[in-house]
């Protein structure tokens, strides 16, 4: 009903045929109003949510269908960001207190002294849902709907063409798969934009003088959300263990010799998974074996250099025969150069390499596992990638490029994967404490993500199969740099100017260095790196996980 809906209107209704739930609630009233011969009351109220001191509900309706969009959304950017977002039409929404005690209150007036028998428990001055949906943002500390586009512009498309769209099967699908994605069920849109105002001159006058009366919402928004995340978080009713997600499936890891690759490989022989160990020192695979095996793991060691085309081919193929193929693989194995371009003029062999290994051994391995996966209709491909790619650090040229080539095939090759079930992501990994990165004397002052917390976002990938992971700090840099790519220059020109190259960078020996174990020497005595300013240390808290 389009309007102000009086607590004496009934007939008035229309379209309540096309929802099964109004349809109920409409007819019931009928029976009442048609058929009882004794007194009655009728109580119609809002969208009912939990207590209003304990946020206690036991059922999931109207907001909290868009409370897994607000997760989702603090989850991936800064509570301080502004997002635009739908005003929608006008919601109404009663703590089941409130509805409780009003009904009780009613309950046992004398007829004489009521207005009607019919009684609107809403709210009096209704939020619109873009109103609501910051209140409960602001609650769970994500970020806000800064700029929310009137309904108005969101319906330029007359309804029955908007049915006709949404009637076609492609469409229906797409439109289908971005609700689940922002876990929305398709019925709790059709409320968005609602243009119906409640009329509760009754109820008032019923309740006048009780203090019976609905809260503001943003009083009580922070012990509802508080309420669901604790107790009716879809999320803790599934099984989400690494275990149930690896069962009877064989994982492959390059890299798997020390950090990041050797911690996931020792997480899944704790789950009790079966993992294929790459790498080039078999000494080295075979202590990470032991450790995955007393953790209750199966491990089995395939060396291979993983920058050499034909043994990735050989130990490929070693794999298939051995294993009969995989089903998730993890692209971990990696080499990071961080030099300018000034310093890189005669040096393209540094891009060579690093593509060689990150982009070309990736992809090489992947073409061929990817066949039988398809094959199978079961697989899941991860590959590690960097924060690099999302904020365009400066000196690591070489280094995200290659990594940019990986994320780009992913991209291009998903799609035509779907139908074979065959799931891509990508972890945009910040900088963690590993062997790669100890070249870089500066980074031992560098807040770092240890192995152990970088193994656990390769574990929530293998169970949750998303398409991307990042850091919030990660998406942010992807968003502003869509928004002010020059803003972005210059922030990190700064980084430039704060961080310098290292003594290997520069071709200089590191003190106590043997000649000849330097990445390049110039016949200069042996330095140390350069110590880090003030300044230099607080911009690396500050952008936490990006390496400069």
């Amino acid at each position: 009903y389009k309007g102000t809906w009086r607590e004496d209107m009934f007939d008035e209704a229309h379209d309540v045929d096309n929802h099964p739930y109004f349809q109920t609630k409409h007819e019931s009233e009928r029976v009442v109003r048609e058929e009882c011969d004794r007194p009655w009351r009728v109580y119609r109220p809002g969208i009912v949510v939990g207590h209003s001191e304990t946020g206690e509900m036991d059922k999931v309706d109207g907001p909290y269908y868009f409370f897994k969009l607000l997760q989702k959304l603090r989850a991936a950017l800064p509570e301080w960001f502004p997002i635009a977002g739908p005003e929608g039409g006008k919601t109404t929404m009663v703590p089941v207190d409130f509805v409780a005690k009003a009904m009780d209150h009613i309950a046992h007036l004398p007829d004489s002294e009521l207005p009607g028998g019919t009684f609107h428990l809403v709210d009096p001055e209704p939020m619109s849902v873009g109103q609501a949906l910051n209140t409960f943002a602001k609650a769970a500390h994500a970020p806000q709907f800064a700029m929310r586009i009137d309904q108005n512009l969101l319906n330029v498309v007359p309804p029955q063409v908007r049915a006709g769209l949404n009637a076609v099967p492609t469409v229906k699908k797409i439109r289908n798969q971005i609700y689940h994605d922002l876990g929305i069920p398709p019925e709790a849109m059709e409320v968005r934009d609602f243009n119906c105002t409640f009329d509760a001159r009754d109820t008032q006058r019923a309740l006048s003088g009780t203090g019976i009366a609905v809260p503001p919402l943003d009083t009580y928004a922070p012990a509802l959300w508080d309420y669901w995340e604790r107790n009716l978080d879809p999320d803790l009713f599934r099984d989400r263990s690494l275990k149930t997600a690896i069962h009877g499936k064989k994982v492959l890891i390059t890299g798997a010799s020390s950090g990041i690759g050797a911690q996931t490989a020792v997480s899944i022989g704790e789950s009790g998974g079966e993992v294929i160990l790459v790498s080039r020192t078999r000494e080295k695979l075979d202590e990470v074996a032991e450790k995955v095996e007393r953790a209750g793991g199966t491990a089995h060691v395939h060396p291979a250099d993983l920058s050499d085309l034909e043994d990735i081919e050989r130990m490929a193929q070693e794999v298939i025969e051995e294993h009969g193929g995989v089903d998730i693989l993890i692209n971990n194995a990696g080499r990071s150069i961080r030099r300018s371009v000034a310093r890189s003029y005669d040096r393209f062999h540094d891009y060579e390499r690093t593509m060689q290994l990150n982009y070309f051994g990736a992809l090489k391995l992947i073409m061929a596992l990817l066949p039988g996966m398809r094959e199978r209709k079961s697989g899941h491909i991860i590959n590690v990638s960097s924060i690099g790619v999302q904020t365009n650090t400066p000196r690591f040229s070489a280094y995200v490029a290659s990594k940019s080539a990986l994320d780009a095939f992913s991209r291009c090759a998903a799609p035509e994967c779907v139908a074979d079930n065959v799931k891509f992501t990508t972890i945009y990994m910040p900088l963690v404490r590993t062997p790669m990165i100890a070249p870089t004397d500066m980074y031992k002052a560098f807040p770092t993500l240890t192995p152990e917390e970088a193994a656990l976002m390769l574990c929530d990938a293998m169970i949750d199969k998303p398409k991307r992971k990042a850091s919030r700090l990660g998406t942010f840099g992807e968003v502003l740099y869509s928004v002010s790519p020059k803003t972005v220059d210059l922030v990190l020109n700064q980084a430039y100017n704060l961080f310098p190259d290292s003594s290997a960078a520069k071709g200089k020996k590191k003190k106590g260095e043997e000649a000849g174990k330097g990445e390049l020497t110039d016949g200069a005595p042996p330095v140390a790196d350069e110590e880090m300013s003030t300044e230099a240390v607080a911009m690396a808290y500050l952008l936490k996980g990006v390496h400069f």
